[in-house]
């Protein structure tokens, strides 16, 4: 191997990516690592990236198990949050996952609930997509919904208010 092949080696080595190559003949034998800046960069991003994908798993199951708790603490979280009397008299219905929010079945379905729907326990209010499952949202209560508060098609994170519904 001669020099001019060596430096076409290095350049594609820092082209590539590739953060070691190694090469050994009969009569010699070369190896060439690379600290590449850009794979550097990068992978401080994929860790970060995959850290909320492997906070989805743990969080599905839990609000399937302890949803009426949820549902119950709700109105107990509203309250103080809420400086207007009439905002504290309703229930926020919160997302139970990490998700999509899709207001419908499909783009070219009514959606499940609009303002001034009249809701039913265990009612589909929504459905929220996570890592390409279709979750339908059940309504833990009964009653109108009086605000819609996420909107169609845009990322959910758990806990996060997308309805208030009037008991009444």
């Amino acid at each position: 191997m001669n020099l001019s092949e060596i430096q076409d080696l290095i350049k594609f080595v820092a082209k590539s990516g590739v953060t070691e190559v190694e090469i050994e003949q009969k009569d010699f034998k070369i190896t060439i690592k690379s600290e590449n800046k850009s794979s550097k960069d990068q992978q401080p991003v994929i860790i970060q990236a995959t850290a909320p994908m492997a906070a989805a798993p743990v969080a599905i199951p839990a609000p399937q198990i302890a949803a009426p708790a949820v549902a119950a603490e709700a109105p107990a979280a509203q309250k103080p949050a809420a400086p207007a009397s009439d905002e504290s008299k309703y229930i926020t219905v919160k997302s139970p996952m990490i998700g999509t929010f899709y207001r419908s079945s499909s783009p070219d379905k009514d959606p499940f609930v609009q303002v001034g729907s009249s809701i039913q326990k265990g009612q589909a209010v929504c459905i929220i997509e996570a890592m390409k499952l279709f979750n339908e949202i059940e309504a833990e209560i009964s009653g109108k919904i009086v605000k819609v508060l996420a909107d169609d098609a845009t990322p959910v994170e758990y806990d996060q208010p997308l309805f208030l519904v009037d008991p009444a």
